[in-house]
């Protein structure tokens, strides 16, 4: 699972990467700069946390996913247009898009554009998106109909590409059309920008969290449910001290601050929803895991995320709920209880399930 994290320069991109990654020399970017960031990053899971304190096993694995900070580009006067070759190459290749849009106010770190303006940022990124994808489907159009011999296939294509064209034309984004699967793998093969699954996060500062106000929310608001972009407000810096705080004192701190959850554990969620992806689990003495499927995923396709051998000599799935075991505390209450169950190869992963794969190689 690959994500990008996209943006203006001066949005705060860098910092949530490093909170993310739990990366701790912000100097320390790969490639220098104008160069994209990547590492990777733990998907916060309480019931990981539960399970681990439970079974107390040799190793503890969560689920993990690979970042990318994509280096930013200038959208303002002479600079217009800088680094938006890489940037467009960089995003390609992402399964899931993150926007990074300031709110923050600052008197040290001037904004691009100079003023705040959230809705404003979000739309140049995604228009720079959505040109990149019509100059695409111009491209591959001419070459279609200057070609000698327009075939059935091609003749498919043409059309497919010609709705995409009136699609963002019209200011939408090939994300939200209803396509066959057919039509889905063919538009998997172009990379489309706009058919990356995107969300944004809006970085604010300690007041505007507190107030609950930031520049033009209204408006970014509208846009966003315009586009089909869920948005989450985060305080980025605060959400970056606190993950650097002992353990002992996080709790009081987001207590002293409103926040109910971290910051992490928020756009991890949201990123699972946006790509359809749900966690089982895997316990023992040696390991408790995290492992990440497709939701609708049965139980032996599960199994081979294990390992292929599990798959291919996959016998039954014994499966408990997580709630389940969190309740009564122990595997052994659950089974007193008849909460522990047996299934098949068809059986279909729900998130949290804690599986134990049966099978004969």
């Amino acid at each position: 699972m690959k994500i990008g994290l996209i943006g203006l320069n001066q949005t705060g991109k860098t910092t949530l990467f490093d909170l993310l990654t739990g990366r701790k020399d912000a100097a320390a970017s790969v490639g220098g700069k104008g160069s994209s960031n990547i590492g990777t990053g733990v998907v916060p899971d309480d019931r990981i946390d539960f399970l681990s304190a439970l079974y107390k096993p040799k190793k503890t694995t969560y689920a993990r996913i690979e970042l990318t900070d994509v280096a930013g580009f200038s959208v303002s006067g002479e600079g217009r247009g800088s680094g938006a070759a890489k940037f467009l190459n960089d995003v390609r290749g992402c399964d899931a898009l993150v926007h990074v849009l300031r709110a923050f106010e600052s008197g040290t770190i001037v904004h691009d554009l100079e003023t705040i303006d959230p809705a404003r940022d979000l739309e140049a990124v995604e228009t720079e998106m959505l040109f990149a994808d019509l100059e695409m489907i111009e491209r591959r159009v001419n070459r279609i109909k200057t070609g000698k011999k327009i075939t059935q296939e091609n003749a498919a294509e043409l059309e497919l590409l010609e709705r995409c064209n009136e699609q963002l034309e019209n200011g939408g984004s090939i994300l939200e059309m209803e396509l066959s699967e057919s039509e889905r793998t063919t538009i998997r093969n172009f990379a489309f920008l706009t058919a990356i699954p995107r969300l944004a996060v809006v970085n604010m500062d300690d007041n505007q969290l507190e107030a609950g106000i930031w520049p033009n929310m209204e408006a970014l608001r509208a846009m966003c449910a315009k586009l089909g972009v869920p948005a989450l407000e985060l305080c980025v810096e605060m959400e970056l001290e606190i993950s650097r705080l002992p353990e002992e004192d996080k709790g009081l701190f987001m207590e002293d601050m409103g926040i109910e959850q971290p910051g992490v554990s928020v756009l991890a969620r949201a990123v699972y929803g946006l790509l359809g992806l749900i966690s089982f689990l895997t316990t023992g003495e040696d390991e408790v895991r995290a492992w990440t499927i497709e939701k609708g995923t049965n139980a032996r396709k599960a199994a081979g995320k294990v390992h292929s051998d599990i798959e291919r000599g996959f016998i039954r799935a014994e499966v408990v709920k997580y709630d389940s075991i969190k309740e009564l505390g122990s595997m052994a209450k659950v089974k007193e209880k008849g909460l522990f169950r047996l299934e098949g190869k068809e059986y279909i992963v729900a998130d949290g399930d804690i599986i134990n794969f049966r099978f004969n190689v």
